[in-house]
């Protein structure tokens, strides 16, 4: 097997957060990883959000779509990471969001207003992960250094 880039990491500690009622979702984990200057992490997170918005990377033409979400759903999984972009942290998240009638939809989290939360974080001890321009795909990708 092939590795483009790879890198170890150890656990350096566990935290568990709540988003307050009506915070983004995204921008509470940006700030949570700020001030608890967190360079590499991965986290989860669950609970229900008022509304979201969500993104597919449309790999033809190198842009994203966003789907808007404006009813109350469940957080039935939000799985992501924390690395350095431009010299700050950037949360990388995607979900899987369930409506009344147990429907789902599911994408790239690029907000969501929070209803109720539980974010589990992991902070990583390693390399440090910087995201860079890829030409292939045009995404900031890991860098290991």
């Amino acid at each position: 097997m092939i590795f483009i880039e790879f890198a170890e990491f150890e656990i350096e500690k566990v935290i568990m957060a709540r988003a307050d009622h009506d915070a983004d979702i995204v921008e509470f984990i940006t700030d949570l990883a700020k001030t608890e200057e967190i360079e590499a992490g991965i986290f989860t997170a669950m609970g229900a959000l008022k509304n979201a918005r969500l993104g597919y990377y449309d790999q033809e033409v190198h842009e994203y779509q966003e789907l808007k979400i404006d009813e109350h759903c469940e957080i039935a999984s939000c799985v992501g990471n924390i690395s350095i972009l431009e010299g700050e942290p950037f949360v990388h998240s995607h979900a899987v969001l369930s409506y009344e009638d147990g429907e789902t939809v599911a994408g790239h989290l690029n907000a969501g207003r929070v209803f109720a939360s539980e974010i589990h974080v992991q902070v990583v001890d390693g390399p440090k992960v910087e995201r860079k321009h890829d030409n292939v795909t045009d995404l900031s990708l890991w860098k290991f250094g």
